[in-house]
């Protein structure tokens, strides 16, 4: 028979549709708000006390709760009311103190059976859920500059361990190290030393002209090293502000970079900006430099105050060599502890191999000595002037805050191993300990774009897209049933399981949902029926050519494949460029598009043919179909 499936391929529908239902119906389930608790380690287990402390705290907070439950990996609470989810946290974290993540969840209301086999609903984004967004800016000429002043350093004491005089070396405004000698002698004799050992710099030096009494050289980073330098900031700052984030407790944030300079940070279900922006925009770096005490001849010296108010009183301002020993994107981990013999507290710290390097061959000679951490933020400050018109408008301006958070005798030559001792308290060594682990900016940021979406609003947001969703799949529906009678009922039929397949895959694959991805779901639906509008079409033209229904119906879904493959593929290329070049709510439309253009194709080819099949496929003296209700060709022969 010409339209008849075999029977794999019935049970390969079936077998597609229960998938896709039993997978799309988590969606119906609304996550409760809730805070969840684990320990600042997997070796951290969690027992009903915990759960019996994190009550109380709401209790006390007046804010109701409902279904606590423990184990040993995590405990959490579901709470009554979302805007109290950032009020439930902020008890609950006082009541644990240090050694918890406290974090804002959407606790799921899946059913377990449905959870045991893997099935949960699809997360929402910023625009759904509601939060903030935020559009940073990396200034990335600082990077440029601050690896020009230590390269500066670097030459001199590579000068002074090779016996060469120099004048002066300085890092200038234009990223260029000058150097100045005061023999022709000693400038070759440097540029011979210097140039094997900074291949990312272009050394250049001008013309010597007679009697001259000063001779230079200067050296610039090339194109391809300003890149890596920015590349590299760039990417320590990504992985310093999902550290931060992961303190906000917000589940699935999106921090990404956009362009050679900028940053994404989307925090959805974050009911306080204010919060979000203190701990994102904590734009810090960290120092560490020698002291430079009274026992000590130094002449490069720099005087700072410390960080803690009470400190400040007691011991005034700290006085630092200018020269750096390392930054603080050098430390890859930091946790606080007590020193086993005089049971102070101290901060252990781990830094990568070029950090250990450079902190072994200062501290080995400086064995006695303080050393201090010196604490950099890059603040903005609004003010609010008068322009010419007389009209007052906020002025922003950026400036730099340097404070000290430690300073500590050096014990011992350190390497990438060591602690600081010397603090005042178990809290600072471990506020020292949190501000180091986090990481520190390579580079200062400031914020470009702030714009804040409230919960309220992300709900209207759904409405409106699930009404889109139904008033236009309910016009395709309609459409199609007037204009292609039973083969528009097969179409719809394919167009609802297509909805459902799109819902399956990107739960199955973890999609966070966006209004433009809503959007997509809704230009799918009518691109959906495209593919039966050509088979139908097709049909419609065998038949007038003389052909049998059966010949027909065959023809029709054998010859509109290959028109079909050709129009869906045009527009998957253009889904695919989207997402590859898209960010954010342009990547949520690609991918439902994508994965509306992939659902459709099979359910227009394979489904809707299977219905068609079991109609009108078992009937050999068909002599008329219904492919059209509007008389008088309302039947086809």
């Amino acid at each position: 028979m010409l339209n008849r499936y075999p029977l794999w391929k019935y049970l390969l529908l079936i077998f597609v549709t229960a998938i896709g239902f039993v997978y799309s119906i988590p969606n119906i389930y609304v996550p409760d708000p809730a805070v969840q608790v684990s320990g600042d380690s997997s070796a951290k287990v969690l027992d009903e006390s915990v759960l019996k402390k994190m009550e109380q705290s709401l209790k006390e907070a007046g804010i109701e709760y409902f279904g606590a439950e423990v184990n040993p990996k995590t405990a959490m609470v579901r709470l009554t009311s979302r805007e109290e989810q950032m009020h439930a946290r902020a008890a609950i974290q006082r009541s644990l103190g240090d050694g918890f993540v406290v974090a804002l969840n959407n606790a799921s209301t899946t059913p377990g059976w449905l959870r045991s086999m893997g099935a949960e609903p699809m997360k929402l984004g910023l625009d759904l859920a509601g939060g903030v967004h935020f559009l940073l800016e990396v200034d990335t000429e600082s990077a440029v500059a601050k690896r020009q002043e230590i390269n500066a350093d670097e030459m001199k004491t590579k000068l002074r361990e090779a016996k060469i005089r120099y004048a002066s070396i300085d890092a200038n405004k234009d990223n260029q190290i000058a150097a100045r000698f005061r023999s022709l002698e000693a400038r070759d004799k440097a540029l011979s030393e210097l140039r094997g050992d900074y291949p990312n710099l272009l050394f250049s030096k001008p013309d010597d002209s007679e009697g001259a009494t000063e001779f230079e050289f200067s050296a610039t980073f090339s194109e391809a090293a300003v890149r890596e330098i920015e590349d590299y900031a760039l990417g320590q700052n990504l992985i310093t502000l999902r550290n931060r984030v992961n303190e906000l407790g917000v589940s699935e944030p999106m921090v990404q970079r956009q362009g050679r300079n900028r940053i994404i940070v989307q925090l959805a279900g974050i009911q306080d900006p204010a919060e979000a922006k203190r701990v994102i925009g904590k734009t810090a770096n960290l120092e560490f430099r020698l002291g430079a005490d009274a026992n000590t001849l130094v002449s490069n010296k720099e005087s700072f105050p410390y960080k803690d108010e009470l400190m400040q009183m007691q011991r005034g301002n700290a006085e630092l060599e200018r020269k750096i020993i390392v930054t603080g994107d050098r430390v890859s981990n930091a946790t606080s502890s007590f020193d086993p013999e005089s049971n102070q507290p101290q901060v252990n710290i781990t830094l990568d191999s070029m950090g250990g390097t450079q902190m072994h061959r200062v501290t080995r000679d400086n064995v006695g000595r303080s050393m201090g951490i010196l604490f950099i933020e890059y603040k903005t400050r609004t003010q609010v002037v008068k322009n010419a018109a007389g009209e007052e408008i906020e002025k922003t301006s950026q400036y730099v805050e340097r404070k000290v958070i430690s300073l500590a005798t050096i014990q011992s030559a350190l390497g990438v191993q060591f602690r600081i001792t010397g603090l005042d308290s178990p809290a600072e060594a471990s506020e020292l300990a949190l501000l180091l682990r986090a990481g520190a900016l390579a580079a200062p940021m400031h914020f470009v774009e702030e714009r804040t979406i409230g919960p309220s609003l992300g709900a209207e947001n759904i409405e409106k897209g699930l009404q889109a969703t139904f008033w236009g799949m309910g016009v395709v529906v309609l459409f199609m049933v007037v204009f292609y009678g039973m083969f528009g009922v097969f179409a719809n039929i394919a167009l609802a399981l297509n909805v459902l397949l799109i819902l399956t895959v990107l739960s199955m694959f973890g999609a966070t949902l966006t209004l433009p991805g809503i959007a997509g779901i809704v230009l799918t639906i009518g691109m959906a029926v495209d593919a039966n509008v050509l088979i139908f079409s097709r049909i419609r033209e065998e038949l007038k050519n003389g052909a049998s229904p059966q010949q027909a119906i065959y023809a029709g879904y054998e010859r509109a494949f290959i028109t079909i493959l050709d129009s869906n593929l045009t527009t998957l290329i253009v889904a695919v460029i989207l997402f590859g070049i898209g960010t954010g709510p342009v990547k949520g439309f690609a991918i439902t598009l994508t994965v509306g253009i992939l659902t459709s194709m099979f359910t227009a080819i394979v489904g809707s043919r299977a219905i068609c099949n079991l109609v009108y496929g078992s009937r050999k003296n068909l002599q008329a179909i219904a492919i059209n209700a509007l008389p008088p060709f309302n039947r086809l022969q």
